[in-house]
């Protein structure tokens, strides 16, 4: 199995319109970030967690030439914004797209999309095929997905555990259930806004302290706003077995 990150930034990530910190004006390539997306390829699929407003860019980016299934974490903008441009993937494969996601994150995709569900559909638009999940395992081919429930402030988000991968954005609580889960991963993604503390994200002294419990062998933060500071100094000052992502940072795990 191999993973790709296709980006690692948020809404108030890098550059940031308009402003001239640092961060937002380096030319080191791992300080500017597209919001956050994992593109998955295994043995008999390739899939995407979460299809951002920077979606088309990523897939011309990294050269996405086949796509099987979206996964949805959740419903916002900086999530689901390119759900249209999976029409490109329509036409050459000739199938629905397969859209793995909770009710809650299809009723809003029906207010945010409700052109691609109208009964009159206009030709060309995007087609998908929704599959319900929730708490419990679901597979996409032969690749077992473990959902982790993660609060957002107030929101329920799903992470997810793929084998020896486990994926977490946009999550301030994590119940020590669900923490059971994962423990011992391998590789751990999870986000880390920045240093102050935020009402719905993990700073990075949170991110920190919940990694350590954890225990991966190797822990990356995303969903990193430019206010993090420059990759390499931030970078440098994390604990053993505990880095920023990076864009197009790629992993090869077992399946």
């Amino acid at each position: 199995m191999k993973i790709t990150l296709l980006g690692t930034g948020t809404s108030q990530g890098v550059p940031v319109i308009g402003c001239e910190c640092n961060v937002c004006s380096s030319i080191d390539v791992k300080d500017s970030r597209l919001r956050c997306s994992v593109y998955i390829q295994t043995q008999n699929k390739n899939i995407v967690i979460d299809t951002g407003p920077d979606f088309r860019m990523q897939c011309l980016k990294f050269g996405i030439k086949k796509l099987d299934a979206v996964v949805f974490t959740h419903e916002h903008k900086d999530h689901v914004g390119g759900l249209d441009d999976i029409r490109p993937f329509n036409y050459k494969q000739q199938k629905d797209m397969d859209v793995y996601c909770t009710e809650q994150v299809r009723d809003s995709l029906h207010k945010q999309y409700d052109y691609i569900f109208a009964n009159n559909k206009y030709p060309g638009i995007p087609k998908i095929n929704i599959e319900l999940i929730g708490s419990e395992n679901f597979y996409i081919g032969t690749t077992l997905f473990e959902p982790i429930k993660v609060l957002h402030h107030n929101l329920p988000v799903l992470g997810f555990k793929i084998g020896e991968f486990v994926y977490i954005t946009d999550a301030n609580y994590i119940s020590e259930s669900e923490i059971a889960k994962i423990k011992g991963c391998k590789v751990l993604i999870l986000n880390a806004l920045h240093h102050q503390e935020h009402i719905s994200h993990f700073n990075l002294k949170q991110a920190i302290d919940v990694a350590k419990i954890i225990g991966a062998e190797q822990t990356y933060f995303t969903h990193i706003s430019h206010n993090m500071g420059l990759f390499e100094l931030t970078n440098n000052q994390l604990p053993p077995q505990i880095s920023l992502a990076y864009d197009g940072l790629s992993l090869d795990l077992a399946d």
